[in-house]
């Protein structure tokens, strides 16, 4: 096919970014979008852009007749039923090419499975979006490192933090719905970026072995009684009785299979980052070599001072998540760029486009719920879980956190 048509499930955060990424892309358009909150509004942005004619529809059946492949951006509790309503519109004859994901996969293992099992099961091509792992930084520096990785060996450990002070809308901040807390939302980022730095160049996602895992959820921020009451006033989310971790940290430690040799990661997520706005810090540590990327190290910035702040329009226009609107501040003039929205939808494009799976596969999402689940699991029973333990594997499998039902009070406020 010439031109990729892509429908959108969910017109919020996510979608605007990845609309605003679709700019930079060629042979797509954003052909249709599932009416629920905001469509209108990027149809309006897709329309001014030239980036296609985005027809609202009234079901998500309609929409994947018109379109050749849809991307499923809507809220985490609402994924598998739309990817059942996805499968049922291709057993009724939508000529489908392939689904995408944002992350996470699934709110639990068993979620993730669903939502494989039924792309598969209706012969769908799969895309999971884990925008960090396509950051041109990051890939820019593992190829410059190709040949010390070649000559020295792999990198041995990795860290990767993301940080900022907290979700846009409320059904973020519910665990029931979202999953949990920050673990959930921006942890499986983290463990994805590391365990990709540590993978050897030209091996497959899958190829080392999670050995074991150690975790810490917390509650540092916005358990605290001022903040409980913004929580409650803004977005309707009573913390008290249904209480998320705004904070989490762990290692996971991973084999290599033809080596032997132990490799750890380290990941860092917070909803308390009360600073510029958004940051993602990566780095990795190999025999002689290192990399590092922040990417609040920007090579613009502007000044507001007191009396002229009243003019400001919008904060994130200059970065996302911006918790100021005046004094020295960090401008990221592509912000869609630099995460590596851009770059996720080139590969979309091109594989879907040519029949094939793109780079990150629902296989893979799912992978990366399960070692999210893993680190739940170990914070929750505070230990160091045995990865390897057969046990430990089937229990993961029908696992779900207290957390993410709601009764993680206990847990958080002891």
């Amino acid at each position: 096919m010439d031109t990729l048509k892509i429908g959108f499930i969910g017109s919020g955060f996510i979608a605007r970014f990845l609309a605003t990424a679709m700019i930079q892309v060629r042979h797509c358009e954003l052909s249709g979008i599932y009416r629920r909150g905001g469509a209108e509004e990027l149809s309006t942005f897709a329309r001014e852009n030239g980036l296609g004619d985005a027809t609202l529809y009234d079901s998500v059946k309609e929409l994947a007749k018109r379109v050749d492949a849809i991307a499923i951006f809507s809220p985490n509790y609402t994924r598998v039923e739309i990817m059942e309503e996805i499968a049922d519109a291709v057993k009724e004859g939508a000529e489908l090419t392939g689904v995408i994901c944002e992350k996470p996969m699934g709110r639990n293992v068993e979620e993730a499975q669903r939502m494989v099992e039924l792309a598969r099961g209706a012969g769908l091509k799969t895309a999971y979006f884990e925008n960090q792992i396509h950051m041109r930084a990051l890939k820019n520096a593992l190829a410059q490192l190709g040949p010390q990785r070649e000559v020295m060996g792999p990198f041995t450990l990795a860290r990767s933090t993301e940080e900022h002070a907290g979700p846009h809308n409320s059904w973020f901040w519910d665990p029931r719905k979202q999953g949990g807390g920050v673990l959930s939302d921006m942890g499986c980022h983290s463990i994805a970026v590391c365990r990709h730095i540590l993978t050897p160049a030209g091996k497959p996602y899958d190829f080392l072995k999670p050995v074991s895992v150690q975790a810490d959820t917390s509650l540092l921020k916005w358990g605290r009684p001022e903040y409980r009451r913004q929580l409650k006033e803004t977005y309707g989310v009573d913390y008290e009785k249904t209480p998320a971790e705004d904070f989490t940290t762990g290692i996971f430690t991973y084999q290599n299979p033809e080596t032997g040799d132990l490799v750890k990661g380290q990941f860092t997520d917070s909803w308390m980052y009360d600073k510029q706005g958004l940051r993602i810090s990566i780095d990795g540590l190999g025999p002689d070599y290192a990399l590092e990327i922040n990417t609040l190290i920007s090579p613009a910035e502007i000044f507001i001072g007191d009396r002229a702040a009243a003019g400001v329009a919008d904060a994130e226009t200059a970065l996302e998540k911006s918790t100021a609107s005046r004094g020295l501040l960090n401008i990221q003039p592509n912000e869609a760029d630099l995460y590596g929205y851009v770059d996720e939808l080139k590969n979309v494009v091109e594989s879907f486009r040519q029949g094939e799976d793109a780079l990150l596969t629902f296989e893979y999402g799912l992978e990366i719920t399960r070692l999210v689940q893993a680190a739940y699991m170990a914070a929750e029973q505070k230990r160091t879980l045995d990865l390897t333990d057969k046990n430990v594997q089937t229990e993961l499998d029908t696992y779900r956190s207290l957390i993410s039902q709601g009764e993680g009070a206990d847990l958080l406020y002891s």
